[in-house]
C-alpha cells in the first residue's frame, strides 16, 4: 500500500495495482464476515459486479471464510433479461464466485421476473429480515453506486429496491466494459438497491479500480455532498472502506 487518508469519514487506501488493491479488500470484508460469524453464528453480505469487481472476488473466494454462515445478496440486476444472458449479473456472481464458495443462501434479484413490484417487494423484505453486515460496492463513471446514477439517485429514498432508468453515461459504461454488443441492446431500465439500502449497512467496502473511474473518485472525495455525485454520500457513512489503485487514485494529487 502506498498511502492513505480520510475525508470525512471516508477511509481510503490507495494500492500500487489492482491485485493488491483486489487483495486488500477482500481481507476487509473476510474480517468483517469472520467477525459477524464469530458474534452471532451467521453474516450477511452484498456483492457488486462488474470489471471493478475481478481482482477483488479472485482473492475473495480464496479467504478462509465458512460460507456455508453467509447469505448473500447482490446490489442491482437489468431490467428484462434473463439468468442465462452473457451480462446477466446474476450469472456473474455464480460464474466469478457463488458456485465456488456455495453459500448457505443467495437471494438473486430477477430482473425478468413477471410480477417486478412482487420481486421488489419481496427482496426488500428479506433485506430487512438480514441486516448486512457488509455490502462489497464499486463507483461507476458517472459517480454512482448500484444503479443510482445521478438523475435518479435519492439519498432519502423510502424504498430498499427500486426500478430506474440508466442514463446514457451508465449504459456507455456496459457497453464500454464489453458487455454488449452494441448500445441498442444494452437495456435502458435495472431493478437497484437504492442509496438508503446501501447506507443501512454496518460495512462498505467499495473497490474502484482504473484511470476511467479517477474523475468519479475525485468528485466523490472533493465535490459538495449531493446526488450529482452520489457516491460522494460514502463520506458520511461511519465503516467505509475505498480502496483504489494508482490509476483510480490518478487525480487526488493534482489537488
Amino acid at each position: 500500500m502506498s498511502k492513505t487518508l480520510k475525508v470525512d469519514t471516508l477511509q481510503i487506501s490507495i494500492y500500487d495495482n489492482p491485485r493488491s488493491m483486489g487483495n486488500a479488500a477482500a481481507d476487509f470484508v473476510a474480517q468483517n464476515l469472520n467477525e459477524s460469524i464469530w458474534k452471532k453464528g451467521s453474516a450477511s453480505l452484498i456483492l457488486a459486479t462488474g470489471t471493478s469487481q475481478f481482482s477483488f472476488l479472485e482473492a475473495l473466494k480464496k479467504k478462509e471464510i465458512d460460507w456455508q454462515k453467509i447469505t448473500v445478496f447482490h446490489l442491482d440486476e437489468y431490467l428484462g433479461i434473463s439468468e442465462q444472458h452473457p451480462a446477466s449479473f446474476r450469472r456473474y456472481l455464480r460464474e466469478r464466485i457463488l458456485d465456488e464458495v456455495a453459500p448457505k443462501k443467495i437471494y438473486f434479484l430477477n430482473g425478468d421476473a413477471e410480477d417486478l413490484d412482487k420481486e421488489m417487494n419481496d427482496y426488500s423484505n428479506q433485506l430487512k429480515e438480514h441486516p448486512i453486515d457488509i455490502a462489497c460496492i464499486g463507483i461507476g463513471e458517472n459517480g454512482h453506486i448500484a444503479f443510482n446514477d445521478p438523475p435518479v439517485a435519492d439519498f432519502k429514498d423510502a424504498k430498499l429496491v427500486k426500478l430506474v432508468t440508466l442514463d446514457d453515461d451508465c449504459r456507455n459504461q456496459q457497453l464500454g466494459e464489453g458487455w454488449f454488443p452494441s448500445w441498442e441492446e444494452v437495456p435502458k431500465q435495472a431493478l437497484t438497491l437504492t442509496i438508503p439500502a446501501i447506507l443501512a449497512c454496518k460495512a462498505i467496502s467499495c473497490v474502484v479500480p482504473d484511470a476511467r473511474k479517477a474523475e468519479a473518485v475525485f468528485n466523490t472525495l472533493y465535490k459538495e455532498i449531493s446526488t450529482d455525485f452520489p457516491a460522494s454520500i460514502l463520506r458520511k457513512h461511519p465503516n467505509t472502506r475505498l480502496f483504489l489503485d494508482q490509476d483510480s487514485a490518478s487525480k487526488i494529487d493534482n489537488r
